[in-house]
């Protein structure tokens, strides 16, 4: 007979990854490659709008156009970089929780929290979720992280030689 799960149904790993999966922000993150890339470069695009003006305080564009360009390009990347950082860290929660083979939960409140014991079936069931669902995602977004990274540098190496 089986088990029934006392988790709550807003607590249980399965149900709070099909949150993510489906929601408009984490939802992102397992798009298709140009469903992908599309939000990162909207997101890169936006952030011109305050890097550029900051930019072109510091460096006149007719001027100085490299210095200008480069710096704004670099500063429009933190947006970007934030919302990878929140996409990885949403993932990385779900996929930790899924991974776990106990599963804290509250009934009614933060002082009677419990643990459940995942049975095998369901353990079993969360890994593969984690092997073929999660992961990809998290190393997709840990990918663009590192081009984003790479990218700063190769600008701040480039910078004294403008």
């Amino acid at each position: 007979m089986p088990q029934r799960c006392p988790v709550p149904a807003e607590q249980q790993p399965l149900n709070e990854y099909q949150d993510v999966q489906g929601s408009w922000f984490y939802g992102w993150g397992s798009r298709s490659w140009s469903g992908y890339i599309k939000p990162l470069v909207w997101l890169w695009v936006s952030g011109w709008l305050v890097a550029g003006p900051m930019a072109a305080a510091s460096f006149a564009p007719a001027k100085h156009p490299l210095p200008f360009g480069l710096s704004a390009a670099m500063g429009a990347l933190v947006l970007p970089l934030l919302a990878l950082l929140q996409l990885y860290v949403g993932w990385a929660h779900v996929g930790g929780r899924l991974r776990q083979t106990t599963v804290p939960y509250e009934e009614s409140g933060w002082y009677d929290g419990q643990l459940w014991v995942k049975p095998e079936d369901v353990s079993n069931r969360d890994r593969l979720i984690v092997d073929y669902q999660v992961r990809p995602v998290l190393q997709r977004v840990r990918r663009t992280l590192g081009i984003i990274a790479l990218m700063l540098a190769l600008g701040l190496i480039t910078w004294p030689l403008l």
